[in-house]
């Protein structure tokens, strides 16, 4: 496994690379979740670049940017083993510049549920993801689904953008407990991480709700709300695929959202119906 620090090396290091090239762009603190994006990548490309850089544009003011989990050395062994080809460690310095030019994300879709409670978000994000494109040139790039409003807005840049890149969608790992893996569980302490699994039991009281046959998005909201009612809900929500709200679930083309604080530690998770 290569290790590279700067853009200009990575660059010139994949002119080297020859067929297709797999990305899978990560903030480090790698857990199951990543693992399954990169084992992905591997199986079904030449190459797999990851890069590990927690990006500070996609944090607001008093966001956990400094607390963010950093395990360098464990995550260097992890993408070892795994079989990673390239592993990118930028330094922020090497990523941004003082006065740069900005993406925003759409003004609807940008800034509705991640986006209403996180403003600004979204930019940040794009705008690293823009150029980790423009760096690695990948042929795919590997992305979960538990960040589902991240990954509908990065398939639309690449379509606004014309960016020849794959956008391959990967389902969310879990814990045998149900519980959505995520970096952000370490702040968890153990009776937090009880409370945590009702995120992912109001989403099975869902699914099993529409398995019955009732499809009214407020009946199914309402028991949702029931089931996290001693979280601090930010929001429930249940949308199609281009993330417009539903009055009724379509099988198919629905995602069931919520984000919710257990203690001080934010936390979200969805379900694809």
């Amino acid at each position: 496994m290569k290790v590279v620090y700067t853009p200009q090396e990575l660059q010139k290091l994949r002119k080297e690379l020859q067929g297709s090239v797999g990305f899978v762009p990560t903030m480090g603190a790698l857990h199951s979740g990543h693992l399954a994006l990169i084992e992905r990548s591997i199986k079904e490309n030449d190459h797999t670049i990851v890069s590990i850089f927690v990006n500070p544009t996609q944090f607001l003011p008093g966001e956990d940017f400094t607390q963010y989990p950093r395990r360098l050395e464990a995550d260097k062994k992890i993408c070892e083993l795994a079989g990673v080809d390239v592993l990118f460690l930028p330094q922020k310095d090497a990523i941004y510049n003082k006065d740069e030019i900005l993406l925003k994300a759409p003004k609807v879709k940008g800034y509705i549920l991640e986006g209403h409670f996180r403003p600004g978000h979204f930019d940040g994000v794009l705008q690293i993801v823009n150029k980790l494109f423009h760096i690695t040139s990948p042929t795919r790039a590997y992305f979960g689904k538990k960040d589902a409003q991240q990954l509908y807005l990065i398939q639309q840049m690449v379509r606004d953008f014309f960016w020849n890149i794959e956008i391959v969608p990967c389902e969310i790992v879990r814990d045998p407990d149900g519980l959505a893996l995520s970096s952000r569980n370490l702040y968890l302490n153990e009776s937090e991480r009880q409370k945590a699994l009702l995120l992912s039991q109001s989403l099975k009281k869902a699914a099993k709700m529409i398995q019955q046959g009732i499809e009214d998005c407020s009946i199914i909201k309402k028991r949702m709300q029931e089931i996290l009612e001693p979280l601090e809900v930010e929001y429930i929500e249940i949308v199609n695929r281009e993330f417009e709200p539903l009055n009724m679930v379509e099988i198919g083309n629905t995602i069931i959202l919520v984000a919710a604080y257990v203690g001080k530690t934010r936390l979200i998770d969805n379900l694809w119906i």
